[in-house]
């Protein structure tokens, strides 16, 4: 029954002050405090303040709020949640940590500081208060010392990682006297209410996800040193190939900070005298020398990257050669092995191909990957008990599609353990006993649920808390109903279906849109309701231009005129179905994909939903009923007192300048998301919360809804207004020719077409006004470039 409503963060660094925000995102009161600054500086000198003036106690948490509340990627959902987050300092407004359910610690690294502050915390801390330190490094039950019962009690280390609000985990560490109530409540709601991958670990230096992912990194380091390979081949080697970030290994060192690898990897060697691979902790002299010239990323301009200009002011990324110390222009990358997995879209079959390579990278994943097997075998169970926590803190910590032993499991365990012993990384005893026993991989799946191998036990066991949520690889086995190239049905269990896409990051092409249909044919006919739904890296990037792009070059309009009638009418099928339709979008949810969206009987969305109507970077207006539906949305509000004209211009500067919201929460407010619709903080819950909410709908007694014909629409008064706002952007030299040109499109589809007084329509007349005005477009030459551009190079054209 423990309620968390309000939250002290003490501390406001970078991580605390990001640590505040996110909790602010959550809907949680926030108190954040800092220590209260010695002396005054200059700009405060000025104006004759004085060092008890409130505005310079407050300095140091004002002036790192503010810099956390601007920084990008925001920490924050929505600006408006800086409202949520009140500033104060140590010695002034300790005191009102007495009102606060959780109290989290987050100064500087240094026990003797933090045993300083945990003494005004036991002064006015209420008990039964929960009390936790975010530290990276310094063992939790060193900070016991001195601590009343109470405390000890509700105490224990909650390590998130940096950026809070984007990186998935949370590491509950506790002491020998946290009580375990406690423990089981921090995993609970790290999970349900941060959104986090909460990981259960043990006391050990650095825990888990570091410990296994800097080891992970240095091992890179010495691979690529043994090998002979450069920053730029490591970088491509160690990216998006095998499920790893874009920035892969030295653009991330760069991103984060050379020191803070620096740091957590000194600290693993000196704290870990008996690990078998703590050479690899030793930094590689390159690195120190990096360190010692300062070049520690992004942070002092250079590291293992570079930006400058060239001799035309053109930005240039440079690359550091870790020979000669000096910047190079970025090398181009190639390798046959590289070359050979494109086509293999799979992860864990490319991981087969990459291994089996018969060159450089070849070698280097053999090498690197080999000792990194052997080193988690080697963990357990001193940093955990059980293999999927190592998975899932590494996964959630560091970025990976795929942690160490899933890795393994994906090139065959036992193939590779004989492969290991030539190579002189032989695993851990246990690894011998499992396969000796008869089990072959660490994880499988039975009904349904992901199991791992439980060493203690020697047998498979269900990982704790699978059965809360529906993970579709895990049930594409046995609960799949319906397939073709683009789309799958499954079967989600309680009368609710889902169905998934897996086209080129998700597009809607054609077999896509038959999927839609057919999930809706079958809802409607033998289930209670539908989920759109998937887990991929994006909702979707839109509608498959290609095909749009090939009919425009070859003049076929009565082609591209039946595809968006066929792509609107199955927008329309998704609003007007006779069981309830739930969307679930997250991460990119761009053009087609937001129009789906936003035609659900509910959205729900992930926190983390990035979704726009994009279309007039490739030349086009939002064809699939997205200015049919904000124009709707408009007029549906007017009822409730909204000043129409303005809520109308807005709606249409979202779709004239392709605004994207950078989060559900922005979405609502750019009326792409209704207040209605359900957000998800975790999104590994998001299609069993879809789920449920399909099934709330359907228990409510749903009902088919009916069209619209009553939305009203301004006609030239609209236009008129339209125009003044596009006439100032183009004298402002905001928008081209072009643009205007399709802004005029847009105007004139949300105005209602060429009518003389404001007038109600329906939503077919709108519908067909979008689809003429979206045909017309095609047939510009602009249009066509901007979509080849996009299709050739990734980049919208602006012409």
């Amino acid at each position: 029954m423990r309620r968390i409503n309000k939250v002290a963060v003490l501390g406001s660094g970078i991580m605390g002050s990001r640590i505040a925000c996110h909790f602010a995102n959550i809907g949680v009161k926030v108190l954040l405090l800092d220590i209260v600054p010695r002396e005054l500086n200059d700009q405060e000198k000025k104006k004759g303040l004085t060092l008890e003036d409130k505005a310079v106690r407050n300095r140091i948490v004002q002036q790192s709020f503010d810099t956390a509340v601007k920084s990008k990627p925001a920490p924050l959902y929505d600006s408006s949640f800086a409202s949520r987050v009140s500033l104060g300092n140590f010695d002034d407004d300790m005191e009102k940590i007495k009102d606060f359910d959780w109290i989290i610690e987050v100064v500087v690294e240094n026990l003797d500081i933090k045993k300083k502050v945990f003494d005004q915390v036991e002064k006015y801390r209420k008990p039964g208060t929960l009390i936790t330190s975010n530290t990276s490094g310094i063992p939790i039950h060193l900070m016991l010392d001195g601590r009343s019962e109470d405390f000890q009690k509700h105490f224990c280390g909650t390590h998130f990682f940096n950026p809070p609000r984007y990186l998935k985990l949370l590491e509950i560490i506790p002491t020998p006297k946290t009580d375990p109530e406690i423990v089981d409540f921090f995993m609970h709601y790290g999970d349900l209410y941060l959104g986090k991958t909460t990981v259960l670990c043990k006391d050990t230096p650095a825990f888990i996800a570091n410990r296994v992912g800097i080891y992970a990194i240095l091992k890179v380091i010495e691979t690529m040193q043994k090998l002979d390979l450069n920053v730029d081949e490591i970088d491509k080697l160690t990216g998006p190939v095998i499920g790893r970030p874009k920035s892969a290994t030295f653009r991330t060192s760069d991103v984060v900070g050379l020191d803070t690898l620096v740091k957590v990897a000194n600290g693993l060697y000196q704290g870990l005298p008996n690990d078998e691979g703590r050479e690899t902790f030793k930094l590689p002299e390159v690195v120190s020398k990096l360190e010692e010239n300062k070049w520690l990323g992004d942070k002092t301009g250079q590291g293992f990257y570079k930006k400058t200009k060239d001799e035309n002011g053109k930005t240039e990324i440079l690359t550091l050669d870790l020979k000669t110390l000096e910047y190079q222009p970025k090398a181009k990358v190639k390798f046959g092995t590289l070359e050979a997995t494109k086509p293999i879209e799979n992860l864990k079959e490319r991981f087969k191909a990459l291994f089996a390579g018969k060159d450089k990278a070849g070698e280097f994943y053999r090498d690197s990957f080999y000792a990194l097997f052997k080193y988690v075998s080697n963990r357990i169970p001193e940093i955990a008990d059980e293999l999927y926590k190592i998975d899932d803190a590494i996964c959630a910590g560091f970025g990976w599609e795929v942690g160490p032993f899933a890795t393994w499991d994906a090139v065959g365990v036992k193939k590779s353990v004989e492969k290991m012993e030539e190579m002189g990384y032989k695993p851990n005893r246990w690894v011998y006993d499992m396969l000796d026993a008869g089990f072959d991989s660490f994880y499988t799946v039975k009904d349904g649920l992901k199991h791992y191998y439980d060493i203690e036990s020697k047998s498979y066991k269900a990982i704790p808390g699978a059965e809360e949520y529906i993970i579709l690889d895990d049930i594409r086995g046995s609960k799949k109903l319906w397939g073709n190239a683009g789309a799958t049905i499954f079967d989600l269990g309680d009368g609710v279906i889902n169905v998934e896409f897996h086209s080129k990051m998700n597009t809607l092409g054609s077999e896509v849109v038959e999927g839609i249909n057919k999930a809706i044919d079958m809802a409607e006919k033998d289930y209670r309701g539908l989920v759109i739904g998937n887990q991929g890296a994006q909702f979707s990037a839109g509608a498959n231009l290609g095909l749009v792009f090939m009919y425009a070059i070859e003049q076929e309009y009565d082609e591209i005129d039946f595809m968006i009638r066929h792509f609107q009418n199955t927008m329309m099928r998704v609003r007007y179905s006779s069981v309830p339709v739930v969307v679930a979008p997250h991460a990119l949810t761009l053009g087609g994909g937001c129009e789906m969206t936003m035609h659900a009987d509910i959205v729900q969305a992930a926190a983390e939903t990035y979704i726009g109507l994009v279309e007039v970077g490739v030349g086009l207006i939002p064809g699939g009923g997205g200015t049919k539906e904000l124009t709707k949305r408009v007029s549906d509000a007017i009822e409730e007192g909204d000043v129409e004209l303005n809520a109308l211009q807005n709606s249409f500067m979202n779709i004239a300048t392709a605004k994207v919201a950078t989060s559900a929460h922005e979405a609502i407010g750019m009326n792409i998301l209704r207040p209605q619709d359900k957000i998800t903080i975790n999104k590994d819950r998001q299609i069993a919360d879809a789920k449920a909410t399909v099934l709330e709908l359907a228990d409510a007694g749903y009902t088919q809804p009916i069209q619209a014909t009553n939305i009203k629409v301004q006609g030239k008064t609209g236009m008129a207004l339209f125009m003044a706002g596009v006439s100032g952007m183009r004298m402002g030299r905001y928008i081209s020719d072009h643009d205007v040109k399709i802004a005029n499109k847009i105007a004139y589809v949300m105005s209602g077409g060429d009518l003389s007084y404001p007038q109600e329509v329906s939503e077919q007349y709108l519908l067909d006004l979008e689809r003429e005005a979206f045909l017309s477009l095609t047939g510009e030459k602009k249009t066509l470039e901007r979509i080849q551009s996009i299709l050739t190079t990734g980049k919208p054209l602006r012409n």
